[in-house]
């Protein structure tokens, strides 16, 4: 997994290596590593030598390091241009080494550009971008300049990745030490384009306990339940699935659908579209009630299962077991007017709940906002569960204060039933004994690649996604 840290973590590692290296040397490694990556983007463009760059030069030390890479640019012949913004508060040495390589200062934007690096403002900014910025930005996003972001787009919000005004939208980010929040979650997350992370010796330094983790594909296979020579249906896990109805019974379906492409050994439904369901997978075993359902290791509960009485006396019925529970869509919207508080407050056994944000809202009385993960992580203590807070970087927060980011989320699945799937499938990793919080983390992950397959099929549907979740998850054996 890779991990993000807030902003204070950073200052406070970057303190305590200063005082182990020389002045300056910090900078110098970014920028070493901000002309490296600067360097191959223009050999893709017929080299250095000759290539015309722009500098956004502002206050601080992400200006620094934006002169210094365009020193060593300049150095191999590229033609550097620095654009103050903050003339009075530029970084003097990075100034005085561009001017020695042959770089010299602008008042305007150039004309023709091969590329310009964002140097504005760095972890230290708040705020959209300044109107002299903004108008730099905007004049270079209309000729289509590539831009490389000096470890954070500038305008972003840094710990939270949100946007409160304009912001560079970069095509690469040279990210220095470690990740921060806004590269990976939020509204900010597009505006870092490919993110390249340089190692300036910080690691060492930085707390244990990150802001947020990033999940990599080795994780989801080290986790993934394996088969062996011994299991049977029974031992994979058996889980229970309480979604559908005779008015929707295609979230039964593909909730279903969901669970059967998971590590579950069987899977037992229970409700009103039993039909439906066993048409379409007549392995499943159907009932008309969870309380009839059998022995499972954990409940699925929710998609399109009704909001009315019936659909109320289920839920209580799946909540009153000692099993782990997936909490998705109706029985979310049953749980809000608080008439359930009493039987959530008693229960032992895990749950996680799936959101999207008008759901969240509902549940937490008001929207996520900007700070995504901040937002999830406390509806996670509140009800002591784990919150799967679904969107284009779905986050994952637990009551004990962990939180984590998917990185495979896609515009995609914005469409009707994915997350009947999704809920499906984490259900499935909940009966195979994962743990909720890598049950979670698992589900996200993999919902998120099989939307990238679909798409790569063709138009996407909610059926779609759940046959390519069949060949993206990972193998058993």
């Amino acid at each position: 997994m890779r991990r993000a840290w807030r902003v204070s973590d950073v200052r406070a590692a970057e303190e305590a290596l200063m005082r182990t290296v020389p002045e300056g040397v910090l900078m110098r490694r970014a920028a070493a590593g901000l002309a490296r990556r600067c360097a191959l983007l223009l050999a893709e463009r017929g080299g250095v030598y000759g290539a015309r760059v722009l500098l956004l030069v502002g206050a601080g030390n992400n200006g620094g390091d934006a002169l210094y890479a365009g020193a060593s640019l300049a150095r191999r012949g590229a033609a550097v241009r620095a654009l103050l913004l903050v003339p009075e508060r530029v970084h003097e040495g990075g100034l005085a080494a561009l001017r020695a390589a042959g770089g010299r200062v602008v008042d305007a934007v150039p004309r023709d550009l091969d590329l310009a690096v964002d140097g504005i403002v760095g972890l230290g900014g708040s705020g959209g971008l300044r109107p002299a910025a903004e108008a730099a930005v905007r004049l270079l996003n209309a000729r289509g300049t590539t831009i490389v972001a000096v470890d954070i787009p500038s305008g972003v919000d840094v710990d939270t990745g949100g946007l409160t005004g304009p912001a560079v939208r970069a095509d690469v980010t040279v990210t220095f030490g470690c990740l921060k929040p806004a590269l990976v979650v939020g509204p900010a997350a597009p505006c870092a384009g490919e993110v390249e992370l340089v190692d300036i010796g910080l690691g060492p330094w930085l707390r244990a306990d990150a802001a947020l983790a990033v999940p990599e594909w080795s994780d989801i296979v080290e986790w993934w339940p394996r088969l062996e020579a011994a299991s049977e249906k029974y031992s994979r896990g058996v889980v229970g699935i309480a979604t559908g109805s005779a008015t929707y019974p295609g979230a039964a379906v593909l909730s279903v659908s969901g669970a059967l492409a998971g590590p579950a050994g069987m899977v037992r439904y229970a409700g009103g579209a039993a039909g439906h369901v066993l048409r379409e997978h007549p392995s499943v075993i159907a009932t008309k009630r969870v309380a009839d359902a059998g022995r499972v290791q954990a409940w699925v509960c929710g998609s399109g299962l009704g909001t009315d009485e019936a659909a109320a006396t289920e839920l209580r019925t799946v909540l009153a077991t000692s099993l782990p529970v997936v909490l998705d869509a109706d029985a979310l919207t049953l749980l809000v007017n608080g008439s359930m508080a009493d039987q959530l407050r008693r229960r032992d056994a895990p749950i996680v709940v799936t959101p999207h944000d008008r759901e969240f809202a509902r549940l937490a009385g008001g929207e996520p906002g900007d700070d995504r993960v901040g937002a999830a992580l406390r509806l996670a203590s509140w009800m002591n569960a784990v919150v799967l807070l679904k969107g284009d970087r779905t986050i994952i927060a637990t009551p004990s204060g962990r939180a984590w980011a998917n990185p495979t989320g896609t515009p995609v699945l914005a469409t009707g039933g994915t997350g009947d799937v999704l809920a499906g499938l984490l259900g499935s990793l909940l009966a195979a004994r994962l743990s909720p919080e890598r049950a979670a983390v698992a589900a996200a992950y993999l919902h998120g690649l099989a939307g990238r397959e679909a798409a790569r099929r063709g138009p996407v549907t909610a059926p779609d996604v759940a046959t390519a979740l069949r060949d993206v998850v990972p193998a058993s054996v």
